[in-house]
């Protein structure tokens, strides 16, 4: 199956949010709300470019920059940049900064304005994900005077040895063009052995840099005769510790279970940890079938990860959800519009469903109604979020789960923000709005499914919505 196959090639050299690099969060700096899209360098060392917005009036400077989320390199930030602001829309500004490691790192903005200063910081995974191919023009250039320079060097020591002592116009004798020839041919054998050793050098830093190159997490599922579920990570290479998972939204593991190929069921689901990287979770009735599994988790150092992996199941009589663990079914892909209606009569409407962009941030709204067409009332934070929602594209090379704060770990921007536990998190007190909005920019055209969850009087309501994204 197409979209398997491009699950499993294509998900691996990525981190969290499965093809979906590009940070989105919307935050206070002080008194100032900011919209901030980091999108971070493919290559390491590389640079990051940073976009801010903010709708704020008053604000005189915004300022950058890059620094460890732990450690003493969180602590010594470097002298910032000052990001520029547009000359079309005063309240855009734009930057860039060098990322030079690999790891969790931040980016810290700094605002100042009529109303005082302000601080956010936004926690930034880099990696390296891929090797920059040298372009073909520049390659067959380089091998041409390559050429012209070991050839250069082979004829200067002949001509040296042949007639560099000789007055002019005196011919090189039988002795001395036998000796150009042995100069030359020892030259040769010289200038191949410095290409070689060249060969050797470069092949060895390019293993260096591969070794650097991100590889998730191994994530391998199956299902006991007790229909629980039992996930064993293991590592890929990489970098990271097996032992160190923090909790986000009150848990060490956020896990998606989606059906294929249709995607009309979905579950929400949280893991429990059995082990030094074992976890399992009494499934609920699920029928036969294949399942994509995309589970998200967040290291000590504030380095989230999503991993995935693919399930085959006998129909399963299953276990009660329980806590946070949610469901939902809807439509094939494909046949879902920008209203979802649930069996009651109430229904999740898609408030600015329009024409989605890839890579521009876009705030993705939603309204949940009651049966006769109000905004519904009791409406409950779920996991100490207005709402939750998962971007996925139709091949799966795309899965984002991103909140009404973007697509960054809370777990990470509580550490980014000084180990505020509510950083990021809803702020809310009183009586909740039936509206929620989700920002996030779609990093790549093509077909996706949209699953958007939001919780009223105890009871998680999941959403199904499509939409094309173009350039």
């Amino acid at each position: 199956m197409r979209s398997l196959l491009a699950l499993i090639t294509l998900a691996l050299p990525l981190w969290a949010h499965v093809g979906s690099p590009d940070i989105f969060h919307e935050g206070q700096a002080g008194p100032y709300p900011m919209f901030v899209t980091v999108r971070p360098p493919s290559v390491i060392p590389g640079i990051a470019e940073i976009e801010i917005r903010t709708p704020a009036a008053g604000v005189t400077s915004v300022k950058i920059v890059p620094l460890r989320m732990v450690g003493p390199g969180s602590q010594f930030p470097p002298v910032p940049d000052e990001a520029i602001r547009s000359k079309t829309d005063a309240q855009f500004f734009t930057g860039s900064l060098w990322i030079m490691t690999s790891g969790s790192w931040q980016v810290r903005v700094m605002v100042e304005g009529d109303k005082g200063p302000g601080m956010l910081s936004i926690p930034v995974p880099a990696v390296a994900s891929r090797t920059l191919g040298m372009q073909w023009g520049l390659g067959a250039g380089l091998i041409v005077l390559g050429l012209i320079l070991s050839v250069g060097a082979v004829s200067i020591v002949g001509a040296a040895v042949r007639e560099g002592t000789l007055e002019p116009g005196v011919e090189a004798g039988p002795l001395r063009r036998s000796n150009a020839r042995i100069r030359m041919s020892v030259t040769a054998v010289a200038v191949v052995g410095v290409l070689w050793a060249s060969n050797q050098w470069w092949s060895a830093e390019a293993a260096n840099y591969e070794r650097i190159l991100y590889k998730p997490l191994d994530m391998s599922a199956q299902v006991a005769a007790d229909d629980t579920l039992q996930l064993q990570l293991s590592s890929a290479g990489w970098f990271q510790r097996l032992d160190d998972l923090i909790a986000d939204h009150g848990h060490l593991m956020h896990l998606y279970v989606i059906a294929l190929p249709s995607m009309n069921q979905v579950w929400h689901l949280h893991p429990e940890l059995s082990g030094t990287s074992d976890f399992t979770h009494k499934l609920p009735a699920m029928k036969a079938g294949k399942y994509a599994l995309y589970a998200d988790i967040v290291h000590a150092n504030g380095f989230p990860e999503t991993l995935v992996s693919t399930l085959d199941i006998k129909e399963l009589k299953g276990h009660p959800l329980e806590g946070d663990d949610a469901t939902g079914s809807g439509p094939a892909f494909g046949s879902a519009g920008p209203s979802f209606q649930f069996a009651d009569g109430a229904k999740l409407v898609w408030t600015n469903a329009g024409a989605v962009k890839i890579k521009q941030i876009t705030r993705f709204e939603f309204r949940l109604e009651d049966a006769a067409g109000i905004p519904a009332e009791g409406m409950e934070l779920y996991m100490g979020m207005q709402g939750h929602a998962a971007f996925v594209r139709d091949d799966h090379t795309v899965f984002a789960h991103v909140h009404p704060t973007g697509s960054v770990a809370m777990a990470a921007v509580a550490i980014a923000n000084k180990n505020d536990p509510h950083a990021g998190h809803t702020m809310l007190s009183g009586k909740l709005p039936a509206t929620v909005g989700f920002p996030y920019g779609v990093p790549r055209p093509g077909k996706y499914r949209l699953f958007v969850q939001m919780k009223q009087q105890g009871k998680v309501r999941t959403g199904f919505f499509d939409f094309d994204a173009t350039e």
